[in-house]
């Protein structure tokens, strides 16, 4: 056997990785990025407690591939999130985890920096907390990542604005109990199968204080007032899609939340996956609709925080294997012109 690894049950041990804090002390923050993320997480809470009005946009491609497009795609919003920063809180998607359903494909930058070559998760792990860092550095722009493995969220604790808890992993312990010792928001997606008790279980279970092992250790936290819903749409017994974001939806997880009495009753909405059936130009038709909705109700209103859209800086998306630059190499998303045209259409309506 290798030196350095070692085989049990059926593992191998390739290599001790370096806790968070080593990796955080050998890529420190600047002064300049605790001051911008600071500033961003009480923009950005104040949203899900009622304190702003603003509108959020949880936008980017489905999944970050290469630095240079997804730093040259974040740039681009830069401009954009001036012109509407009275009406709407741009928060770009730099999602490093991505979950595969059959485990196969291309599962991010952690564990392929490189989408063309082998797994490095070493190499990913250093890639992914450069990528976040220089994003704010160089846009001012805190981002979200899913948190596909709650043991990684540590890394880039002390750069991420918001997290998201994906349908797969919403109803999974640890992802729940690591969410509550959070101190931004994190999203709770509905599971595939779409039953909306599940994802408010795991509000309230991440919205309360526990007691759990992490990392090796005990911990306590004290509780995540800021999670939330994220509605994604469904998939029954058949394979086919159900989507959630129609008003009727929105109106039952209302009920549904007062029932509950959990803290900061919000929803995020999801306008790609099972809602659109991942037909990405779909998108643009389910946020005008889901703004409908809003300015038909205003519980609807207060209640539906923002969306989230899958885009990136071309139409589509393509295998790993060719190389067109910005387009996804996961799930199809909008292109550049559709995105920054939505982003004005939304803010007209707000």
């Amino acid at each position: 056997m290798p030196k350095g690894k070692r085989n049990t049950m059926g593992m191998v041990f390739n290599r001790k990785l370096p806790i968070p804090e080593e990796l955080k002390q050998m890529y420190p923050v600047t002064e300049n990025i605790k001051k911008i993320k600071k500033k961003r997480d009480k923009e950005i809470a104040d949203v899900f407690t009622g304190k702003s009005d603003k509108f959020l946009l949880i936008i980017g491609p489905c999944s970050a591939d290469k630095e240079e497009p997804v730093l040259d795609y974040i740039s681009r919003l830069v401009p954009v999130q001036e012109q509407v920063k009275d009406k709407i809180i741009i928060i770009p998607r730099i999602y490093t985890n991505k979950p595969r359903t059959t485990g196969e494909g291309y599962k991010g930058m952690i564990h392929q920096p490189d989408p063309t070559k082998c797994e490095d998760m070493l190499e990913g792990l250093i890639r992914v907390r450069s990528l976040h860092q220089k994003a704010i550095e160089q846009t001012g722009f805190t981002c979200a990542d899913e948190m596909l493995y709650p043991e990684n969220y540590r890394y880039l604790s002390d750069l991420l604005s918001y997290v998201a808890i994906g349908a797969r992993s919403v109803e999974d312990q640890q992802h729940r109990l690591t969410s509550s010792g959070m101190d931004i928001p994190a999203g709770m997606k509905n599971p595939t199968a779409g039953d909306m008790s599940v994802m408010l279980n795991s509000i309230q279970a991440a919205q309360a204080s526990h007691t759990f092992i992490y990392r090796g250790w005990e911990v306590t936290t004290s509780g995540n007032p800021l999670a939330h819903a994220i509605l994604r749409g469904a998939v029954n017994k058949h394979g086919q899609t159900l989507p959630n974001y129609h008003y009727e939806d929105l109106r039952l997880l209302y009920e549904l939340y007062c029932k509950k009495n959990l803290e900061n009753m919000a929803v995020i909405v999801d306008t790609n996956h099972s809602n659109s059936g991942k037909k990405y130009l779909e998108q643009i038709r389910i946020a005008n609709e889901i703004l409908h909705s809003r300015r038909h109700s205003d519980d609807i209103k207060n209640f539906v925080k923002g969306l989230m859209i899958e885009s990136y800086i071309e139409d589509g998306n393509q295998s790993t294997d060719d190389a067109v630059y910005g387009k996804s190499i996961t799930d199809p998303c909008l292109g550049w012109e559709k995105t920054e045209k939505l982003i004005y259409s939304i803010a007209e309506q707000l």
